[in-house]
């Protein structure tokens, strides 16, 4: 029974495995980095229907604080238990009274959260904000155990803006060595497209810890670009 039970659990996990299979390395650790970063995901954790205040509406619910306190830094506990306790004694007196408690908590529980990602408190946000694709879609990949459609949407993106940018460079490359305005237009595109590349390279392979902020991109500038074609410089004026 358990050799069946075993195997079970290591066909689940080869099918785990075969949903990130075939996507672009880059691409990969593009989502992982979603997944834990903070970034553009500051805001959905100070969202009235964010991850913070449902599991701050369940702690009241069931005056369960601890519920709670995996969102907050150890040094801040007792900060939210203090808040919690007042919380609870409050709300307790009649339907404002419970209004007006539940809003100090969650105000507390998010400025006390958003301090142990080093961003300021700028209050709460209505519910249904406009997160835009990749924060629900990395959601959804939590909450189904399947990353395929996350990793699908992201490597699209990946792809498009390389293949745009690359496609620009090339095309101002192929006349850049004709006159000096020619090379400058090639400059213009491939600036952007380096960065572009740069962009994604660094935020791929920078690791990123809760409350650290947004990952570094490297030092320093970036190559020249390349010379134009040996037969293209005779032209150049």
């Amino acid at each position: 029974m358990k050799s069946n039970t075993d195997g079970s659990r290591n066909r689940e996990e080869e099918e785990r495995m075969k949903r990130w299979a075939g996507i672009g390395t880059v691409a990969a650790a593009v989502i992982i980095l979603i997944l834990g970063m903070p970034g553009s995901a500051l805001a959905h954790c100070d969202t009235l229907d964010g991850p913070v205040i449902n599991l701050a509406r369940q702690a009241l619910a069931k005056g369960d604080v601890k519920i709670i306190l995996p969102w907050v830094a150890a040094a801040k506990e007792a900060e939210i238990r203090k808040a919690f306790d007042l919380t609870m004694a409050v709300r307790g007196k009649g339907e404002k009274e419970k209004e007006l408690a539940d809003m100090y908590f969650f105000e507390t529980l998010v400025r006390v959260h958003r301090e142990g990602e080093g961003a300021p408190y700028t209050g709460l946000k209505p519910a249904g904000l406009d997160l835009g694709p990749a924060i629900p879609a990395a959601d959804k990949a939590l909450e189904t155990g399947d990353p395929g459609p996350l990793l699908k949407m992201i490597n699209e993106k990946i792809h498009a803006g390389i293949h745009k940018y690359y496609m620009e460079a090339m095309e101002k490359k192929a006349h850049a060595g004709h006159s000096v305005e020619a090379g400058r237009a090639y400059v213009q595109a491939y600036v952007p497209y380096l960065h572009f590349v740069e962009r994604l390279y660094a935020d791929a392979t920078t690791p990123i810890a809760h409350g650290a902020g947004e990952g570094t991109h490297p030092a320093g500038g970036h190559p020249e670009p390349a010379a134009p074609a040996a037969e293209h410089r005779h032209g150049m004026r």
